[in-house]
């Protein structure tokens, strides 16, 4: 018989063991001993936790049930089996479970008269009897739920930094899928980002800096602070407007622009500049605004001429600027009906939409609230001690909770400067007339 403390020494030092695996490797830990553990649970105690969320339904079958017959003298229930048709609840068919990187998801079939809203409005449930983080709900066909289960929170700690992909493509951060979260202009001409001070709004428009500086394009500046967020940045921007005034000079500067353009791609009968020959092609510009609302905030009567002017404008970029190579991305931290209906006309315009921490249900409604309620409740839900994560609207028509990689001031303002002379001069981007660019 082995002795206890043997059994006792190789049972802590099996724990310990399993312990500092967990730690050091927890994708092959997670593989190897949690998944399937996981998987057990979950597929054995899914009738118990259907029946509780609300998801079973009554259905008829035929079954053997035990009915009391007479009372004997003895004091005794006679028990007789009968086989009748009887209610029973019915639980949705589930397959396996797969694993992912930070949990698993599963594939369930609905049962009649049930839609994939009856599993979201349960998934906090579901999360709750399962002990995770967050349950996510999709539909990829009809009659088919899938259940994506996240254990634990990945957006906790993001480490890397920025990273540069194609033409106009950055990855800025992390999905809360485990996946990177891109930003492609060439998928998304345009987007909204919205967030109180200290929310990571500002973090995000450094980090795609960072990655559009290595690149050719021409990155042009709107900033209503007065300059003091994108003045650091200068030498690798082409243009730089730090007042409303400025800013409505330049964007009468875009829209010539475009103008021109238009007449490149009808002459080579293109429907937008990336159907042009590499030689004609002109470069790409990238708008970053700073403080939207400082555009469309009145004074007195006296301003609302220049308002009028520069919101329709930027409302032209927005509605044209995609075909021709011009794309926007604003941000602000209040984003309301309130500011006049040229910002709602912008807003119609970004698809892309960005919604970190806000101080107003509103900007939160402006920015997601025609896109899904689940998401504007989990933009409203966005702790304050967790910067730089937000609600996405991505490419595939889904929403997901995402966080920016952490850049600081310098790093930003050391890429400006490390790639100053790809910074085309706008000077030289406004006599890029058609017919020289057509003769080149």
């Amino acid at each position: 018989m082995p002795d206890p403390l043997v059994l006792l020494a190789v049972l802590a030092a099996t724990a310990a063991g399993l312990c500092a695996w967990r730690h050091w490797h927890h994708r092959s830990y997670w593989l190897i001993v949690g998944y399937p553990l996981t998987a057990l649970s979950v597929i054995g105690t899914w009738r118990k936790i259907a029946h509780g969320c609300g998801l079973t339904k009554k259905r008829q079958r035929f079954w053997f049930t035990t009915v009391p017959g007479l009372v004997a003298s003895t004091g005794v229930v006679r028990v007789k089996r009968k086989f009748q048709r009887i209610s029973v609840d019915t639980k949705p068919f589930m397959w396996p479970p797969c694993p992912t990187r930070y949990g698993w998801r599963v594939t369930l079939h609905t049962l009649e008269g049930q839609i994939p809203a009856d599993y979201a409005e349960a998934a906090e449930r579901l999360a709750h009897s399962w002990g995770v983080h967050a349950v996510r709900v999709t539909s990829p066909r009809p009659g088919r739920v899938v259940l994506a289960a996240t254990i634990r929170d990945p957006l906790i700690k993001i480490d890397p930094s920025p990273t540069p992909g194609d033409l106009l493509k950055v990855t800025v951060g992390r999905l809360e899928t485990g996946g990177p979260w891109t930003i492609d202009f060439r998928t998304v001409p345009h987007w909204l980002n919205a967030g109180a001070t200290q929310s990571g709004k500002s973090n995000l428009a450094n980090a795609l800096l960072i990655g559009l500086a290595p690149q050719p394009v021409a990155l042009v500046g709107f900033d209503l602070k007065g300059g003091v967020e994108f003045t650091p940045y200068a030498p690798r921007l082409s243009a730089l407007a730090t007042t409303r005034a400025e800013c409505g000079d330049l964007l009468n500067d875009l829209v010539a622009l475009m103008n021109d353009r238009m007449g490149v791609c009808r002459m080579a009968s293109a429907r937008n500049i990336w159907q042009l020959p590499p030689a004609m092609r002109p470069t790409p510009i990238v708008v970053l605004v700073d403080e939207l609302a400082e555009l469309y905030l009145m004074a007195d009567k006296s301003e609302k001429d220049e308002i009028a002017h520069t919101s329709t404008a930027l409302l032209r970029v927005a509605q044209l600027g995609r075909a021709f190579g011009i794309y926007l991305f604003c941000c602000g931290e209040r984003v309301g009906s309130d500011l006049g209906p040229g910002v709602t006309a912008l807003r119609a315009q970004c698809s892309g939409r960005i919604c970190h921490r806000v101080n107003d249900p509103e900007t939160a409604t402006m920015t997601l609230g025609d896109l899904d309620p689940a998401a504007l409740a989990s933009a409203r839900a966005i702790p304050a001690e967790t910067p730089g994560v937000a609600i996405v609207a991505s490419a595939d028509g889904q929403w997901y909770r995402a966080r920016s990689f952490y850049v600081t001031e310098q790093a930003a303002e050391h890429a400006a400067r490390t790639y100053a002379d790809l910074a085309p001069a706008w000077t030289d981007i406004m006599t890029a007339q058609p017919q020289d660019t057509h003769a080149s």
